[in-house]
């Protein structure tokens, strides 16, 4: 096992024992306020394109987001569930962000592919949901370019401040229109 499976796995393992309250609480607040399951689950592309499931905690209820959502995106509790995934191999505590399965798109697709994605990376400490996706991609490949347990250590220490912090942007989520043939 490799060094940084090694930390993903311990720190995983320790953060969702410890942050089992939290995670319970928030899953019975998301259950109480809307109907539906607490946790939502997608499909994304990991290590070397596997398909996964992808947990995290659901924020919708019919495209609007609901009030304990809007706590959760707020300061990015909405992705603790992803602990799971740390745990489970399929993803890393650092690496670039998830694709949507399946990843069939172009070259710089594939390259990230090479890691496993992140539950934080370059981008979430650099600006987090402020940055244009071009600038999130371009930071997710430099990772997978030069990633390194030091890297990985420096990301987890900004994170925190980075989720504490929360995001600046407005919250409202503007449903994506759908064409029907």
């Amino acid at each position: 096992m490799s060094a940084k499976r090694t930390v993903d796995l311990t720190v995983g393992a320790l953060l969702l024992t410890v942050l089992a309250p939290l995670l319970l609480a928030a899953a019975a607040a998301v259950a109480a306020t809307s109907p539906g399951p607490a946790l939502r689950r997608t499909e994304r592309a990991g290590l070397d394109g596997r398909a996964f499931t992808v947990f995290t905690f659901r924020t919708t209820h019919g495209g609007a987001l609901t009030p304990v959502g809007r706590l959760l995106r707020r300061h990015f509790l909405e992705l603790l569930p992803q602990l799971l995934n740390v745990v489970r191999g399929e993803m890393s505590l650092v690496g670039p962000r998830p694709l949507a399965a399946p990843a069939g798109r172009g070259g710089a697709a594939r390259a990230r592919l090479a890691v496993r994605p992140g539950m934080t990376g370059l981008w979430q400490i650099g600006g987090r949901s402020e940055l244009p996706w071009e600038e999130m991609d371009v930071l997710d490949l430099h990772y997978v370019e030069q990633h390194w347990l030091g890297l990985d250590l420096v990301i987890l220490l900004r994170t925190l401040p980075a989720a504490v912090r929360g995001r600046r942007r407005d919250l409202t989520v503007h449903p994506v229109p759908v064409r029907v043939a």
